[in-house]
């Protein structure tokens, strides 16, 4: 018997015991966060992922359900050196231990490496998937080499020319002492 397993309403446990795999090509515009960060309109980017159920033995002897999820795609973001756009590929390769509620994903998520969730008949593969391509996003993307020279002046013409026309704060402390001694 096969089981049929959607990524917007995933039954993670069933997923997990059926050792059930998931994949997909889709276009970056379905990740409406993610889109909302690019330097501009990324219409043929696309974003593969694919999702792998496993079962492990848990400390009390039963089964924990565990996923294992890859994603990639290439988003376009501006380069922070030289301010132009620079494609940056991000790729996530990550295991998530499911967990029965909140308090325990709390307090076990502090104590260990991998990543721990809250296990649901409906969890939102699509939306796991977006966050973790997020929190890839460099802090300051940039290019190896920028395309352009980048111009390392903080010069200002109009900043210059508005300091020299004010006067000297020191020549006019020095006219209000001549006429306190007339």
């Amino acid at each position: 018997m096969s089981r049929e397993f959607t990524p917007g309403r995933l039954d993670v446990g069933r997923f997990a015991e059926a050792a059930g795999a998931l994949s997909g090509a889709e276009p970056l515009q379905a990740y409406p966060r993610l889109s909302a960060e690019l330097a501009g309109p990324a219409a043929h980017a696309r974003v593969q992922w694919e999702a792998v159920g496993a079962e492990h033995d848990g400390e009390a002897g039963s089964p924990v359900p565990w996923l294992h999820l890859t994603a990639s795609t290439t988003v376009p973001l501006i380069c922070q050196r030289c301010m132009t756009p620079v494609d940056i590929e991000l790729q996530v390769d990550r295991w998530f231990r499911f967990v029965a509620d909140e308090d325990t994903a709390a307090a076990e998520d502090e104590e260990s490496e991998e990543d721990v969730l809250v296990a649901s008949r409906d969890f939102d593969l699509h939306a796991l998937i977006e966050d973790e391509l997020l929190m890839e996003i460099p802090v300051t993307p940039r290019h190896e080499h920028c395309p352009e020279p980048v111009k390392l002046s903080a010069a200002d013409p109009d900043f210059e020319a508005a300091e020299a026309a004010r006067p000297n704060p020191f020549a006019v402390l020095g006219t209000l002492r001549s006429d306190k001694q007339k």
